[in-house]
């Protein structure tokens, strides 16, 4: 009987990306949108204060990419993990269990997070964690089998997704869409493109349905940010992409190669999706995961992959990436702790040291006090790290 394959040893460029991710999310506390309203008309703050928050509808921000890439790199993951379960030589119903199980969680979880400061549980479906949940085992399933298998689930999903919009009937002539919509009438969607509209289309119709099964305080018209629980199937899609990369990690093609084709794959990807928004086939929204959403963002989780395989992965120095493993190795906790002990700093410094502690910084208040505490909530990453306490699920 052969021995059982020692685990795969961890790839330094995924833990950096998965840090940097974290790091996007954890940085809301600089209060650059702030920043940006203190110094109105200055071009640097207001490029920060851009890239710190959602675009209205179509479009991207890197603040968009935070979701995307957490998605991605959970099926990059996932081929290193089964390689392990394959070298401890455990039965295949143990796998599909452990995948059960994560997804139960994931989803529960989400929704904890969503109603947290609600009088009830706000049974709703959007955050990342419960998207991440509902296509998990579907991509447990994917990732079982051949790259050829991977790719026709990928254009499937993309391809039957956007025939459901497509074919989901436009809103009436008088339908009032200052109810529901609350976009400007010249940022809506024209033409075929108005399939994708916000709080009109097929995702937000099901969701009319769905969520009002559920106990509420009050009947579930829309979500104010166009948000849709049937997004964890384009999200799905994204988590495929994460997979295919993945295994091509995973092969002990020399790196080089591996960057080489992250990149092709990202361009492509990038190209795709800005064409199909630029043709009016499909607009580029990330709030409810288009087609075209999935191929763009894609394309930049390829390409920001490709970037730290190139300087991790190469053989240069990565000592710089120290603080980015440090996050990236507790994500989970990252995450969470960021909705639960967020509020709790805040309070403890108005406690302890006054509200008006960084008053004395002018207008640069907010991102001296967002550094402060950024640089608290990674030392409590940093303790974790060192005392080897890893959330994981």
């Amino acid at each position: 009987m052969s021995s059982p394959s020692p685990a795969p040893a961890r790839v330094a460029s995924v833990d950096a990306y998965r840090g940097f991710v974290m790091l996007l999310m954890l940085a809301e506390v600089l209060n650059l949108r702030r920043m940006g309203k203190n110094f109105p008309g200055d071009a640097f703050w207001e490029f920060l204060a851009f890239h710190q928050d959602h675009v209205a509808w179509r479009g991207c921000s890197l603040h968009d990419l935070i979701q995307p890439s957490f998605s991605f790199l959970v099926g990059v993951a996932l081929p290193f993990s089964l390689l392990s379960r394959a070298g401890r030589a455990e039965p295949l119903w143990l796998g599909w269990r452990h995948a059960v199980w994560r997804a139960a969680l994931l989803i529960a979880l989400g929704v904890f997070l969503r109603s947290m400061g609600k009088p009830q549980t706000n049974f709703t479906f959007e955050d990342t964690l419960s998207q991440i949940g509902l296509g998990y085992v579907f991509l447990y399933g994917l990732g079982r089998l051949r790259p050829r298998w991977q790719w026709l689930a990928f254009g499937a999903l993309l391809v039957g997704y956007w025939l459901a919009f497509a074919a989901y009937p436009l809103p009436p002539a008088d339908f009032n869409y200052k109810a529901v919509n609350g976009l400007p009438a010249e940022q809506r969607p024209t033409g075929l493109a108005a399939h994708w509209d916000k709080n009109t289309n097929a995702a937000w119709a099901f969701d009319v349905w769905f969520l009002n099964q559920f106990p509420r305080e009050s009947p579930f018209t829309h979500n104010r940010g166009g948000y849709a629980t049937l997004s964890f199937i384009p999200t799905l899609a994204t988590m495929v992409l994460g997979l295919l990369a993945g295994g091509w990690l995973r092969t002990p093609t020399a790196p080089r190669a591996k960057i080489k084709r992250f990149v092709a794959v990202g361009i492509a990807l990038l190209a795709s999706g800005y064409l199909l928004d630029a043709t009016g086939t499909c607009p580029n929204v990330k709030r409810i995961w288009t087609p075209a959403w999935v191929l763009f963002s894609g394309g930049w989780c390829f390409l920001l992959l490709a970037m730290f395989a190139a300087l991790l992965d190469t053989g240069l120095p990565g000592g710089w990436a120290f603080p980015l493993k440090v996050i990236g190795a507790n994500s989970i906790a990252a995450y969470v702790g960021e909705h639960l002990i967020k509020g709790f700093l805040v309070e403890s410094f108005k406690i302890h040291f006054g509200a008006s502690v960084f008053a004395q910084f002018g207008r640069y208040e907010p991102l001296v006090g967002g550094l402060v505490l950024l640089t608290v909530f990674w030392l409590i990453l940093l303790w974790m790290y060192r005392g080897k306490v890893f959330v994981r699920i």
